[in-house]
């Protein structure tokens, strides 16, 4: 029987994502109840074979956006139930497999033992992960850890991973950014600025072929100018709360 919890939920923000969201979402449910899915617009059918899940499956709740929004606008969607629904934290992993759903409860129960920290996979590559994308993340990792005085950050783009549900809320409402792809990083880098801090656990992700169902959206211009935009944002703020910021490394 799947855990069950009335204060920690898995969160599964999705949009068209090939043929694996249904294996994904059925390997959380195996682990974990409740399990939530954001649908975020997408137009590949994957809407409705959820809904269809959900209605034989009490565990798991579906929510459709009726467009295409980004990946932290339907996290912010989710967040924003559960905390009306009352849960205090949520795990948030891709709909795409490539994140460790039998890892749930071990993450599940370290953010338990912790509750105001956040807890962060920090990721073993499988050999078919794509040597650009391995490689590009250690840029982001070394601006993150810098932005934040290195407390902590394991891996900065990970998104399996355990938030409290009000700090996050809290900081996503008061910024207009984090919508999109850059939700992960500037997610932990501003938790951290507000006191959060991270636990990290090795977690395996997996990169699927085409062949093998896999689909990506991450484009390398877009995305990477959006993360280059980003922690120029994140660089001037980190500078600007500079001082604070080594008095609690010094003192806290």
């Amino acid at each position: 029987m799947p855990a069950a919890s009335n204060t920690h939920l898995v969160l599964i923000p999705s949009y068209n994502p090939g043929p694996k969201v249904l294996d994904t979402v059925r390997a959380a449910l195996a682990q974990w109840t409740p399990v939530w899915v954001v649908v975020d617009g997408s137009t590949d059918g994957s809407a409705e074979k959820l809904q269809a899940l959900a209605a034989t499956n009490d565990g798991l709740k579906v929510i459709v956006l009726p467009e295409n929004r980004g990946k932290g606008a339907a996290v912010l969607e989710g967040i924003s139930n559960a905390a009306a629904a009352g849960f205090s934290h949520v795990l948030t992993m891709d709909s795409d497999g490539q994140h460790p759903a039998d890892l749930i409860p071990a993450f599940m129960a370290a953010s338990q033992a912790e509750p105001a920290s956040m807890v962060l996979g920090k990721p073993v590559f499988d050999a078919d992960a794509p040597a650009l994308r391995v490689n590009g993340r250690k840029v982001s990792n070394g601006w993150a850890n810098l932005e934040t005085l290195w407390m902590g950050i394991g891996d900065s783009l990970y998104g399996f991973r355990v938030y409290p549900v009000q700090p996050l809320m809290k900081i996503m409402r008061a910024n207009r950014f984090m919508r999109r792809f850059d939700f992960d990083p500037e997610a932990v880098v501003r938790l951290c600025w507000a006191g959060v801090k991270p636990v990290n656990i090795d977690a395996p992700v997996r990169y699927f072929r085409a062949d093998q169902g896999g689909v990506s959206h991450f484009r390398y211009l877009r995305d990477n100018t959006l993360l280059t935009w980003m922690h120029t944002r994140l660089f001037l703020g980190f500078v600007l709360r500079l001082p604070w910021l080594l008095l609690r490394r010094l003192f806290g």
